[in-house]
């Protein structure tokens, strides 16, 4: 057991987020050791570890190294629950509103950028990199995803008006 412990141990330091790491060099340096284990482990006591290890590290290799590239990505799952819990409460101090379901709805992933700006002068400098094509793509797929949430909120608002307005355009296009 106490093998079992050091090599954790290690793979932890592995790990350990450092200004210095990119994806790449952990990813192989994790690579490299898992190897290192499978061979220095091999007695009849280790081989369950071992493949629990490598079936465990296997399902979540990829995206496990991506933050290194990205420091603003939220570590674990424990840090993206704390990011949406401050999105949260930021956006119900905003407006007042216990629900943010239309929120999510109708800003989605973009979300992310708010939180993503460090100060006013870091969201400005972000806005002068953004290419008017990039934005134009942007707002193509931001109108294409809430359209249909866009014209259900309408029937609901007022489902006879709506229905109305489908019967009007089928008749003029017929």
């Amino acid at each position: 057991m106490k093998r079992w412990d050091l090599r954790f141990k290690r793979i932890a330091t592995i790990m350990e987020p450092s200004e210095n790491k990119t994806s790449s060099w952990v990813e192989s340096r994790l690579r490299q050791y898992l190897n290192q284990i499978e061979k220095d482990l091999n007695c009849e006591d280790d081989l369950a570890f071992v493949d629990n290890l490598m079936r465990y590290s296997k399902g979540f290799w990829k995206g496990l190294f991506t933050f290194y590239d990205f420091p603003l990505l939220p570590r674990t799952n424990n840090d993206l629950e704390l990011f949406f819990r401050r999105t949260k409460a930021r956006h119900r101090r905003i407006t007042g509103s216990r629900t943010w379901n239309r929120y999510i709805i109708r800003h989605g992933e973009n979300i992310v950028f708010v939180e993503n700006v460090k100060d006013e002068q870091d969201g400005l400098q972000k806005i002068r990199n953004a290419t008017y094509s990039g934005y134009k793509e942007e707002v193509s797929k931001w109108n294409h995803r809430i359209h249909e949430h866009t014209k259900q909120r309408r029937f609901k608002q007022d489902p006879d008006s709506y229905l109305f307005n489908i019967e009007r355009k089928w008749n003029q296009h017929n």
